[in-house]
């Protein structure tokens, strides 16, 4: 065969031309054993490509953040170490080297305060102490010592916005009356109507239902109402009091003292509502629809916020500089996003448009484009997440050629039921396609296990509010939050050797199972060790973006991180692939019904170094 001829690369930026040598290079296969990872394959270059739109400069940013990889845990679903059928934080050490093994750099912590559970933790009674439920507080001192222990940093989930109707403070305010300080700690306002029967505006809770309840009054009246923008049990606090802030203040500092590496802000865009709190004929969760962009929602992204955060990075900041504050901040457009990780605000911000676009090439590039164009005008680093514990796990979203599931909702027994070995494949492709772009990014427990949804749980075993308060109308988020297959062998597949987990696991999770991956070269876990493994030696994280137009098509998008070439193929025909030296790919090449190694098949991605 004959080497292939430079290729020169035209940018449409105006940075000048420069020449690139696609030369031939030998490969290796993520799916070949560790022996034989430099097994010989070659392919002549059948598609050259000539155009680059560079987009995003290499990072020389310090901090850690920018370029990490960080790993959600959902402690009452990832392992039951004392066999009461929930997770626990003795459970998170005991596999933490587990985490430290697959390459991440952090592991966020869903909530493991103190709180009756009626929405998995987001309900907090007590937000500095550990909920028996999870352990103790000398549980979470030895996490952090085996975390630190590993390189592992740990991040916390705070819940800023509401609390448990549980709390000693929400319980005195039901006591003290209208008008009180007590009360003034929350957002009670009488009723509309002659006999105040009607709720103080028409704002809905993200969960169903009317946002307001209606409280008895000590006297034993009908009395005022009080907000919650989520579940009835989860009473909104008054950000407008400076009581609430220094009581998170408290809070943060509570943590920093004893070792965490930064906070995840649960709905950090909710805490202030607009002045009057006006009707709202928008969507309950802010997202812009048609007449009501989301900008103008009353209840989500007042500009006070900023000043909250800007004081709390100042908290942060005084236990040195690489204490983060990441924003679950659902607002757009995403140059919107951008205000909420300035220089003396937020380190991060979850990046929701990307979640949700799914593998609309078009919509792809567009989100990406926007979010490093948009945060490099602040100097923030982009991030990218896939999963979490809010949403229905990647495989099973593409494993759907039609309509999924709805956004923020699950899928049911009677629901049209995914394809889970092309979910899977899908899921493979575009995780890579993402943990090569730069920026930070998120994983979500399992995901590297390639777990899809559990759709079979009865709705007499659902926990999450929503399947409640909407009569089973919508079926919730329980699929996602399912717990975690460890060992085949075992009983509860590893998770658990007591009364069965808190959610029916289904049948199909022992084949999952982490350890019969671990033997597996082949398998999902081992494809994210190595990708994870490549991203860190290649510095993907701190890299470049350049679109290579040639394979930004209909049906399958590719860009240059400095000189890695990623290319994705959306679509359902074989893509010719230009020449180089595969590093990776996120299906087995050149099998019996798959393309050979110059073809990149359906539904794959491959990083290739180009030089």
């Amino acid at each position: 065969m004959k080497s292939p001829a430079p290729v020169r690369i035209a940018k449409t930026a105006p940075l000048g031309l420069e020449t690139f040598t696609l030369s031939r290079f030998l490969f290796y296969d993520v799916f070949m054993s560790v022996d034989s990872l430099l097994s010989v394959a070659t392919h002549e270059p059948t598609a050259a490509f000539t155009h680059l739109t560079p987009i995003h400069d290499a990072s020389t940013a310090h901090g850690w953040w920018r370029s990490a990889v960080i790993y959600q845990i959902y402690p009452r679903s990832f392992r039951d170490l004392n066999g009461d059928g929930v997770g626990d934080l003795a459970g998170i050490t005991a596999e933490l080297p587990q985490l430290a093994a697959l390459g991440v750099d952090a592991v966020w912590l869903s909530p493991f305060y103190r709180s009756p559970q009626r929405d998995a933790g987001y309900d907090v009674s007590d937000y500095c102490d550990v909920d028996p439920l999870f352990g103790t507080l000398a549980d979470f001192d030895a996490l952090i010592a085996e975390a630190n222990r590993l390189n592992l940093r740990v991040i916390a989930d705070l819940v800023p916005n509401h609390c448990s109707d549980q709390h000693v403070a929400f319980q005195a305010a039901l006591t003290a009356g209208a008008g009180s300080v007590e009360r003034d700690m929350f957002i009670f306002r009488d009723g509309q109507g002659h006999d105040g029967s009607e709720p103080p505006n028409n704002w809905q809770s993200h969960f169903g239902g009317p946002a307001w309840t209606r409280i008895i009054e000590p006297n034993g009246e009908p009395g005022q109402w009080f907000l919650h923008l989520f579940d009835s049990s989860q009473p909104d606090f008054n950000w407008d009091n400076p009581a609430v802030h220094a009581e998170f203040e408290r809070v943060l500092r509570f943590w920093l003292d004893r070792g965490i590496s930064g906070f995840r802000v649960d709905v950090a865009h909710a805490l202030v509502k607009a002045a009057g709190l006006p009707n709202w004929g928008g969507r309950a969760d802010g997202n812009s629809s048609d007449g009501f962009p989301g900008q103008d929602a009353p209840m989500f992204g007042q500009p006070a916020l900023h000043d909250i955060y800007r004081r709390w990075r100042s908290i942060l900041e005084e236990y040195g500089p690489d204490r983060i504050l990441c924003a679950e901040a659902n607002v757009d457009p995403l140059p919107r996003l951008a205000q909420w990780v300035r220089p003396d605000e937020m380190h991060q911000a979850f990046n929701f448009p990307y979640l949700h676009a799914g593998l609309d090439v078009h919509r792809l590039r567009h989100i990406i484009t926007d979010s490093l164009v948009s945060l490099d005008a602040v100097g923030a680093p982009s991030t990218w997440v896939l999963s979490n514990h809010d949403v229905v796990r990647h495989v099973s979203r593409f494993g759907y050629d039609g309509p999924g599931p709805r956004d923020g909702d699950g899928i049911g027994p009677d629901d049209a039921q995914p394809n889970e070995e092309l979910g899977r494949r899908r899921a493979a492709a575009a995780t890579m396609f993402m943990l090569g772009l730069p920026g930070g990014a998120y994983l979500y427990q399992g995901e590297e296990l390639g777990l899809p949804d559990s759709s079979s749980i009865p709705g007499s075993m659902r926990q999450d509010p929503t399947f409640a308060r909407t009569g089973g109308a919508r079926i919730g988020r329980d699929g996602c939050r399912v717990p975690l297959p460890w060992r085949s062998s075992e009983p509860h597949s590893g998770f658990g050797s007591g009364v069965d987990p808190w959610l029916p696991q289904p049948e199909s999770w022992p084949t999952l199972a982490r350890d019969l991956q671990e033997s597996n070269p082949a398998s999902h876990l081992n494809l994210y060790r190595a990708m994870l493994a490549e991203r860190a030696t290649l510095r993907l994280g701190q890299g470049s973006l350049a679109w290579v137009e040639d394979y930004c098509t209909g049906s399958s998008l590719a860009y240059l991180n400095g000189n890695t070439l990623v290319i994705m193929n959306a679509g359902s025909d074989p893509l010719p692939l230009p020449a180089g030296r595969t590093i990776l790919r996120s299906a087995p090449s050149a099998g019996a019904d798959q393309p050979g190694a110059d073809q990149l098949g359906s539904g794959e991605t491959i990083w290739l170094t180009v030089s």
